[in-house]
């Protein structure tokens, strides 16, 4: 995969503080969710800056971005290799997975199909193996 992602954005203490807010969070967060944690914190960070924070370091590759079952854009501070995601449906749990194969099939379609400077995302959408538990407990 080659990746030509512009440098990365300046930072400002605004958007430190939306960073660090992803950071200490495992799971991925709205816009919404995220200027609350920061309000919570006693940051006064306007919900526009945070919208806006999120979006600009979403295009250069510092947060992932997915969209949840109902549309909504939900951001969460991953590591800085090249990955795809098992998201859980019911809970939101995320976990970060490489896949090889998936690399290579991609590669092997944009050349069937002529295309060059790839990039691509993948989400893996099923039911986390605590989620599934909960389902057989209470439908006993």
């Amino acid at each position: 995969m080659t990746s030509t992602e512009p440098s990365a954005p300046r930072t400002t203490p605004q958007r430190q503080a939306v960073l660090d807010a992803l950071a200490g969070v495992e799971d991925f967060r709205s816009a919404q969710q995220v200027h609350e944690l920061l309000s919570s914190r006693g940051s006064r960070i306007g919900l526009a800056t945070v919208y806006r924070t999120l979006a600009l370091y979403a295009d250069h590759g510092q947060v992932d971005v997915l969209r949840s079952e109902e549309g909504e854009a939900i951001y969460r501070r991953c590591s800085e290799t090249h990955h795809h995601h098992l998201v859980c449906r019911s809970c939101g749990a995320t976990v970060e997975v490489e896949g090889p194969a998936v690399e290579r099939w991609a590669t092997a379609i944009a050349a069937e199909h002529g295309f060059a400077d790839l990039f691509h995302t993948l989400e893996i959408v099923g039911t986390c193996s605590d989620c599934q538990e909960g389902a057989s407990v209470s439908a006993r």
